[in-house]
């Protein structure tokens, strides 16, 4: 803000609404993505199981979740990329416009053509993979599925892909494995006597449930100092 010859002006307003986009869009799709993977879980109680005993084996029944855990837990983060396969935080990713004129697929894109990605309906394509409106985390086991986050696998890209890949993408894989593996570790989840999961979606620009979870959580450790 106090150099005047850059060319731009930034102001107190500018500087303020760059940090709010940073925290709303670091934060949302986070507490989302795991009402997302919450939710899978409680309608697939058999993958719950598979991953929570990924997490005795891991971390230990008398101890917590630490970030050291993380890259052992291979089954959880099948989970989380199925997760966001099925339920991209941002379904139609950040508009982009091309500096300049290009072909993509025998179509011609003209230069600053606002250009957007249909997230959800690439990673839903039948013609990509097996049974895609299923949700089923062993997909992401095989190597040969060549699927990451920033593999640049135009079949595959939750966070978008390139150059204008997701800037939080390593804090927020981070992120959501800890507070994941935290909530499964930690808690037996169940759901309200009577109540099913919903799994209908409300579309905006970070896709959410239709209707919010309500899980109920147990202790889970027999430690009860752990919780302190």
């Amino acid at each position: 803000m106090e150099q005047k010859d850059i060319g731009i002006s930034v102001d107190l307003v500018k500087i303020k609404a760059i940090l709010v986009d940073i925290v709303i869009g670091g934060t949302d799709t986070t507490i989302t993505t795991v009402e997302w993977v919450m939710a899978e879980l409680l309608n697939n109680p058999e993958i719950m199981s598979k991953v929570q005993e990924e997490l005795k084996d891991v971390v230990g029944i008398n101890n917590i979740v630490e970030e050291s855990h993380l890259p052992e837990l291979h089954y959880l983060d099948t989970i989380l990329k199925e997760t966001l396969r099925l339920h991209p935080a941002l379904p139609l990713l950040l508009p982009k416009r091309p500096s300049q004129s290009a072909i993509v697929g025998g179509y011609t894109i003209p230069e600053g053509t606002k250009v957007i990605l249909n997230v959800y309906t690439i990673h839903r394509d039948p013609q990509v993979g097996e049974s895609p409106l299923e949700f089923q985390p062993e997909r992401f086991l095989s190597r040969s599925t060549n699927l990451d986050y920033a593999r640049n696998n135009m079949k595959y890209i939750p966070f978008g892909s390139g150059r204008r890949i997701c800037a939080g993408l390593p804090l927020a894989e981070k992120m959501l494995m800890f507070i994941l593996a935290s909530l499964l570790h930690s808690f037996d989840w169940k759901l309200p006597e009577g109540e099913n999961v919903d799994l209908s979606e409300g579309f905006r620009l970070v896709i959410k449930k239709s209707e919010r979870l309500f899980a109920i959580p147990t202790p889970r450790l027999p430690n009860f100092e752990l919780y302190q």
